[in-house]
């Protein structure tokens, strides 16, 4: 079986490089009637779908389970974004269950530390399943905590250090913000094609898809811009092709 990273790249050449924040609000009535709908609906011009924590809480096993299968029916990888950050035991047996419930990839919190970072991209790749971690979030106020200054051997910043980390634990890519495409390219020089970088905060938020995709941004994940608006499909479309232009 081919590797979450390789599986991504494969669907991306055909549908382009959207994956679907589908993160509605936790009050929403019918989440998985309308988290299958986008799918399909929405599938041609995706490689992916992501899912929040606040949206997999309110959902049974059966209902994620259920999510997981039509988006891989359909073609797509799915990303569980739990920010996952805890020790070694536990983001294992938590990954245990996310393999179960049929999810290809999680998002996690290098804040871990190295050491239990490794070990967590390690017993992924085992599965074939991959790591995406942060290293500079799409809020503005991310830059209080992104953007600190830390000296761990040599003076550097906090997404600097995270960014080292990803590259050394060789994770499968890296969450950076369209919202700081600045950082975005010096992520992209630094870790060359070592990582993808997936890149929120498109439109609603502020970010430009065009000025991401030229810093070097792989990935966009869109959510708001696209379920939100009254033509999801015809936002989706726009995206895809500009995706494709990179």
């Amino acid at each position: 079986m081919a590797t979450f990273k390789t599986r991504l790249s494969q669907i991306s050449k055909k549908n382009g490089k959207i994956i679907l924040a589908n993160d509605y609000d936790s009050s929403e009535k019918n989440l998985t009637t309308k988290t299958i709908q986008n799918i399909k609906t929405l599938y041609p011009y995706l490689c992916g779908i992501k899912l929040n924590f606040h949206l997999l809480l309110p959902l049974s096993f059966k209902e994620i389970s259920k999510i997981n299968k039509t988006a891989h029916n359909y073609g797509l990888q799915t990303i569980a974004d739990i920010k996952l950050n805890d020790i070694g035991n536990t983001n294992k047996v938590t990954t245990k269950h996310l393999w179960n419930l049929g999810f290809d990839a999680v998002i996690a919190n290098p804040i871990m530390g190295l050491d239990s970072l490794k070990q967590l991209v390690k017993s992924s790749h085992k599965e074939n399943k991959g790591v995406i971690t942060l290293c500079h979030m799409s809020a503005p106020e991310a830059k209080l905590s992104y953007d600190m200054e830390i000296k761990m051997g040599k003076s550097q910043k906090l997404y600097q250090l995270f960014l080292d980390w990803a590259i050394t634990s060789k994770v499968d890519g890296i969450v950076v913000g369209a919202t700081f495409p600045e950082i975005i390219q010096y992520c992209h020089k630094k870790a060359g094609s070592k990582l993808d970088i997936f890149s929120p905060g498109i439109g609603t938020q502020g970010g430009s898809a065009k000025n991401v995709l030229s810093a070097g941004t792989d990935y966009l994940i869109v959510g708001r811009t696209i379920i939100n608006d009254k033509n999801p499909v015809s936002v989706s479309k726009e995206l895809q092709l500009q995706s494709f232009s990179k």
